[in-house]
């Protein structure tokens, strides 16, 4: 079945809310290992790139990565083995939750707070001088968009006009530092225009709000107008990570958080007010995304784990 980009969409985030709760699965039971950041919550943003999205453009993510991989068509089986260390993962169980790496799909992502820009930069540049039409999506949150790589690589992407989007996911906390206490400006986006280049600051946790808006800064990238900001404001439902007890965060009020704006409770209602489905249509999509997940899960916890004679091997490219 072929499905409409809204209903792309809306299906994306189903498996991206399945996927995460798996990974919480794989935490609680010490099959995955580290501190695992869960993106349930802020599955709109991610998801609100599907449709601008092609092929050859490459996404850089963060420390919170699984829900912008799948947007990006990473393959779920790889993806969730290399989460659960296993070797039949994306990087043979080497890169882990952190730093998964596809390179047919142009993903890849680093826990290292900031540093997904200027590995962005760097695609867009290459891009630039392959003098194709892909774009760069640098994602970050609102916390590293206060280094200082944040400015060096508008300044760079600017001053060179490349082909390079910033994509903040402000979910209003550093870890525990509230958005308004560091920030000298109210938005992440109107920093932009310091650089000479358009930034828009929208509802994040509406998807079809974010797949306008992300269109908008893919299309002025693409056609060789220089960089652009896109800031969605969302909220993470679970703490910075797994064992984060989130005693900073006000626990009634995140309660209501979750009840009011929940993105895929948002964007089923949207889709039925609109007539785009209906819900015997969206029950169907929801059973078959989870399904997909479960079986995935299953399938993962039966593979292989790496040798430990084979640590030191696969430390470069070609081994």
């Amino acid at each position: 079945m072929t499905l409409s980009d809204p209903l792309r969409r809306y299906r994306a985030m189903i498996t991206m809310r399945a996927f995460e709760e798996a990974c919480v699965k794989g935490s609680m039971s010490q099959e995955i290992h580290g501190e695992i950041h869960i993106g349930i919550g802020q599955e709109a943003v991610a998801a609100g790139m599907i449709g601008s999205l092609k092929d050859g453009d490459a996404i850089v993510s963060t420390h919170r990565n699984h829900c912008h991989g799948i947007a990006k068509g990473v393959p779920l089986h790889p993806f969730l083995a290399e989460i659960f260390e296993k070797e039949t993962g994306l990087c043979r169980g080497r890169g882990g939750h952190m730093h998964p790496f596809d390179r047919e799909k142009n993903f890849s992502a680093t826990g290292i707070v900031g540093s997904s820009l200027p590995v962005a930069l760097g695609y867009a540049y290459a891009f630039r001088l392959e003098g194709n039409q892909n774009v760069a999506v640098g994602v970050v949150g609102e916390g590293g968009a206060n280094a200082g790589t944040f400015h060096e690589c508008m300044n760079i992407a600017a001053a060179w006009n490349l082909p390079f989007v910033i994509l903040v996911e402000n979910n209003n906390y550093a870890i525990s530092v509230p958005f308004e206490e560091v920030s000298a400006t109210s938005t992440i986006a109107e920093r932009a225009g310091a650089f000479g280049a358009p930034g828009e600051c929208v509802d994040g946790t509406n998807v079809e709000t974010v797949a306008s808006a992300f269109a908008r800064a893919t299309e002025h990238a693409r056609s060789g107008k220089g960089p652009a900001v896109l800031e969605a404001n969302c909220f993470r439902f679970r703490g910075h990570y797994e064992g984060d007890h989130d005693g900073y965060r006000d626990k009634a009020e995140m309660n209501t958080v979750r009840a009011a704006r929940d993105p895929i409770k948002i964007a089923r209602a949207n889709l039925l007010e609109q007539s785009v489905s209906d819900a015997t249509e969206l029950d169907s999509i929801e059973v078959e995304a989870q399904s997909e997940i479960a079986a995935i899960l299953l399938a993962v916890k039966s593979d292989p784990m790496p040798e430990a004679s084979g640590a030191l091997r696969y430390r470069f490219v070609g081994e």
